[in-house]
């Protein structure tokens, strides 16, 4: 695992201690997770921006706590994942019930930032961000017949160079370590279309 924090034994984690995405929803749950989203309704996420001292961000976000479906999406695969992995000698036990929804239209991203760790008391913390994208490749066309363009997620090195590009791919769950350990990461503008995303974290213990 990176700098040696995290320790795993599959044989499939990447060099740079991340376990590889998986394909995780069908598009039947993508999209039922999208029109649920829709029916709360996004509020707008903005930030101050570089000069303040903060990542540009430009997306719509809803923020729910829901301890029984972060309960069911652990236990419907996310948690053999994580079976032999062990953070500082901490294990996963679960996800974070605060689940987020992210919906990124055309021209709105979110720049070059970090996640941070989350305390949760008891000896629990946060390690790993969990995305799981509700659209992208293999997911229906808008309206006008247009797919998804853009919206990757990008990963970069200390020197700025690119490590890692992923491009949404409906019910794709990407998996990278937070916190201290966490690599530059930015969500690229998107073209065409609307990126939705599921987001959580996971919890150790």
């Amino acid at each position: 695992m990176a700098g040696g924090q995290a320790q795993e034994g599959s044989p499939d984690q990447s060099p740079q201690g991340h376990p590889p995405p998986h394909h995780f929803f069908t598009s039947a749950e993508a999209k039922a997770f999208i029109d649920v989203a829709e029916s709360m309704g996004f509020a707008h996420q903005g930030s101050l921006g570089p000069l303040k001292g903060e990542a540009y961000r430009d997306n719509d976000r809803i923020s729910v706590t829901d301890p029984l479906l972060a309960q069911a999406i652990w236990e419907s695969g996310i948690n053999r994942i994580f079976t032999d992995i062990n953070v500082s000698g901490k294990v996963a036990t679960g996800l974070n019930p605060n689940i987020r929804f992210y919906r990124y239209t055309e021209g709105q991203r979110f720049g070059r930032h970090i996640d941070e760790s989350v305390d949760l008391g008891d000896g629990t913390k946060t390690y790993y961000t969990l995305l799981i994208y509700l659209s992208g490749k293999g997911s229906a066309k808008d309206s006008s017949g247009t797919a998804l363009v853009g919206g990757e997620t990008v990963f970069y090195d200390q020197r700025g160079g690119v490590v890692a590009e992923v491009a949404p791919v409906q019910g794709l769950a990407l998996l990278h370590l937070h916190g201290a350990k966490c690599m530059l990461h930015e969500a690229r503008v998107v073209k065409k279309n609307a990126k939705y995303v599921l987001r959580s974290d996971v919890v150790f213990s």
